[in-house]
């Protein structure tokens, strides 16, 4: 039985998240009818991460396997041909027996965009936060920059999915501008729900002055929930970087 991997990309907007749930849409959901419909029989993907609904990815990982013989480069395209306009898959490969998209996953990038202007734009409804008021990016990075390095992300997790721990470690959290558009990035070995949009929120508060950069270390040592910011809306979330151990699922 092979074991293949897909590197696709998705608008999570019209969708319940990654995760297949019984009573919505989820991209899942979606990919597996189209998969089972090229391979000719049940297909179950694991994905390299649990997105929210709403939440896009301009770099995903998912595998499955099968005993289907279409050739690995035939079969991106004979995936899109049943999928949304919404879901794309860029390109398939074969991976070790053993390979796993969430296990083997190394670490992930994620970009949260916030369109940072006096007047809305309709062209970034459901793909970046609008926020009016005057932000600077570089109190904005100051204040990223404390969640930088292994700590326990309890004060910036929602109640959802259970773990083990909370400890994780961010390698960095920056935030940069480009016109009006505002761009956090966190790298990390692994993140709890809704943890980037809980520090986007936290980030956001300190440059409302709801407290200071320097505060921010004390509100993850006190592990509580309420003394952060709060949680970003979903929209403005992207999957925009993935590592492993097989290069050519990088990127």
């Amino acid at each position: 039985m092979r074991n293949i991997a897909l590197k696709l990309m998705y608008n999570g907007t019209s969708y319940h998240g990654w995760q297949v749930q019984k009573n919505a849409v989820s991209v899942c959901g979606t990919l597996e009818k189209a998969l089972a419909e090229v391979c000719g029989g049940p297909i179950h993907l694991t994905g390299c991460g649990r997105t929210d609904a709403g939440v896009h990815a301009e770099r995903y990982v998912a595998n499955f396997r099968t005993d289907s013989r279409i050739p690995t480069d035939r079969l991106p395209f004979a995936v899109n041909t049943h999928t949304p306009e919404d879901i794309a898959v860029k390109e398939a490969l074969e991976v070790d027996p053993d390979f796993n998209a969430i296990g083997s996953c190394v670490k992930k990038e994620y970009t949260y965009r916030i369109y940072n202007s006096v007047f809305k734009n309709p062209f970034y409804v459901n793909r970046a936060y609008f926020y009016p008021k005057k932000l600077d990016e570089e109190f904005l990075n100051r204040a990223a920059g404390m969640f930088v390095g292994t700590h326990d992300f309890a004060a910036v997790r929602s109640v959802g999915t259970e773990t083990k721990s909370t400890v994780r470690t961010i390698y960095y959290c920056d935030v940069s501008r480009s016109g009006d558009l505002l761009e956090l990035k966190v790298c990390a070995d692994g993140f709890l729900y809704n943890m980037v949009r809980a520090i986007t929120g936290t980030v956001l508060y300190a440059a409302e002055g709801k407290f200071a950069p320097e505060d921010i270390p004390a509100i993850l040592a006190s592990r509580d929930r309420s003394a952060a910011g709060p949680t970003a809306p979903p929209g403005g979330l992207y999957l925009t970087r993935l590592w492993y151990e097989d290069e050519r699922l990088n990127g």
